[in-house]
């Protein structure tokens, strides 16, 4: 059986190409998944193309994987194979003249409809309001739906997976609540805008709170007991305000994400501007955007009332 060096190529991964937690936890469960194949099957070293070919078999017809579970632990198995190769020369990767093709079915994201949002903002408001109880550290927890709903807020304006406002450090925040600088995938930094007046206000305040209640190495959000606020956390916060307010099927971060991208799609903002502001590698990715708002193409098609023109 060929020996995987899980943890070696995983720790590359992380200290070298600054790859996330995420990402690493799913290379480690893919890898792991192909030395189960191996074992089972009684593969050695060198692995042939045709290994791969009944890897993919395998992965198809025996455990049903969707074709994008499919394609991605194909993909992590070939960065592994040529990491593997460029440490050792004698371990050819199968990989070299092996061509799948796997369909992945384009989903169009799911945005939350305007109406639905307004309902969400007016949930609740009001300044933050902190409770008397210290949490770690002395620091003293904002109200669970203030921070809620300032989170919700700037998930709108701007874009920001769940996983990147929550990793916020207080001293990522200008000290006017303008701009906010945010680490993506990869570890890549970019920098993100509040445009709204109100919410740079909200924002200026509540980071104010936390660097008088300690380090500006400190996180920006907290848990109602004073520790880091956690996307599962968070996700839990909207799953009970869905059945609060009735709405189905219920509120996610990145439906909020998605929502972000179409409405500025919408109000007429450059696609590439979009793409900078999600953080997207790819246009590509960003412009399953265009074909989901329909809203965009009306009022463009209105301002550009070609009957009108002509008649004068």
């Amino acid at each position: 059986m060929p020996r995987l060096d899980h943890r070696a190529f995983i720790n590359t991964c992380r200290d070298e190409r600054g790859v996330g937690h995420h990402t690493l936890r799913a290379y480690t469960q893919d890898l792991r998944t192909f030395a189960r194949f191996t074992a089972a099957h009684r593969l050695s070293d060198p692995l042939s193309k045709d290994d791969i070919l009944a890897y993919h078999r395998h992965l198809r017809d025996a455990l049903g994987a969707k074709p994008a579970t499919i394609e991605r632990r194909l993909v992590t198995l070939k960065s592994y194979f040529a990491w593997r190769e460029d440490r050792n020369s004698a371990l050819p990767s199968p990989f070299a003249d092996v061509r799948i093709s796997v369909r992945i079915p384009r989903r169009l994201p799911r945005p939350i409809d305007r109406d639905t949002l307004r309902a969400v903002l007016q949930a609740g408001d009001g300044p933050i309001a902190p409770r008397s109880t210290p949490g770690e550290h002395g620091a003293t927890p904002a109200s669970e739906i203030a921070v809620t709903l300032l989170i919700i807020k700037l998930l709108i304006v701007t874009g920001l997976r769940i996983s990147e406002l929550t990793n916020v450090k207080v001293r990522d925040v200008a000290l006017d609540g303008s701009q906010i600088l945010v680490r993506g995938k990869g570890n890549k930094e970019r920098i993100v805008f509040v445009p709204n007046h109100e919410l740079q206000e909200e924002v200026r305040r509540h980071s104010e709170v936390r660097r008088r209640e300690g380090s500006v190495a400190a996180p920006l959000f907290l848990n109602t007991e004073g520790r880091r606020l956690r996307s599962a956390t968070f996700r839990k916060r909207l799953r009970a305000l869905s059945r609060r307010l009735g709405i189905e099927p219920h509120l996610t971060p990145h439906r909020f994400r998605h929502s972000a991208a179409t409405l500025l799609i919408e109000e007429g903002i450059d696609i590439r501007m979009v793409q900078a502001l999600l953080g997207h590698a790819s246009l590509r990715t960003t412009e399953i955007y265009v074909r989901v708002s329909n809203h965009a193409l009306r009022r463009a098609l209105e301002r550009a009332d070609v009957l009108d023109v002509l008649r004068n």
